[in-house]
């Protein structure tokens, strides 16, 4: 299989922290954006856009409040999907996989590694809730501050999501459309990788 320059490698996830990294270089904004997917009880998809924080050994992680739509929506099915797309590089990685919280003391390293408005905010929102006002949410962030002060815990209902994939594709765009395209798939998280060139 010709998968050499870009492609080139045998663990997915330094291919894709070699990619971001070269993203990070060049985007303008957010080069770790994802679009995160998920269903419903009903099996409606949603797909929000949502900061990618970290590349593990085995997982991609990010943050959120745990009662919002994304995070009801992937406690209850445990699997989600993500693009992460890089207009400048003309690249793409999709994700699909296994879901778990992250509620430890990565957890709260991201946490305090926030700004003291965003910690706050964490608490003061209740995301994806209907809200009666922009007034009401700041007033709202002042009530929290002054319970919590300039230290403020992570709330119990906030945290991460570690994405564990079983498939993770490698895009990047070619002449005339004809993209390269490279597919790693495995049944489960303990089973070795299986790659395949796809037709763009």
């Amino acid at each position: 299989m010709d998968r050499t320059g870009i492609f080139a490698g045998d663990d997915p996830f330094a291919i894709a922290k070699a990619w971001l990294a070269e993203a990070e270089l060049q985007e303008i904004n957010d080069p770790n954006a994802i679009a995160l997917a998920s269903v419903d009880a009903r099996g409606l998809p949603n797909v929000r856009m949502v900061l990618l924080k970290d590349i593990e050994a085995d997982a991609f992680v990010f943050y959120t409040n745990y009662g919002s739509a994304k995070g009801h929506e992937l406690s209850a099915s445990g699997k989600a999907a993500f693009v992460m797309h890089w207009k400048s590089l003309r690249r793409q990685v999709r994700v699909r996989g296994i879901v778990s919280r992250e509620q430890g003391p990565a957890a709260d390293a991201y946490y305090e590694s926030r700004s003291l408005k965003s910690r706050l905010g964490a608490w003061a929102s209740d995301q994806s809730r209907p809200l009666s006002s922009r007034a009401k949410l700041l007033a709202d962030v002042t009530k929290v501050g002054l319970q919590h002060g300039t230290s403020p815990k992570r709330p119990p209902f906030w945290g991460g999501f570690r994405i564990a994939p079983l498939e993770i594709e490698f895009w990047a765009d070619g002449a005339f459309r004809l993209h390269d395209r490279f597919q790693w798939t495995r049944p489960d998280t303990e089973t070795s990788w299986q790659i395949r060139r796809l037709n763009p």
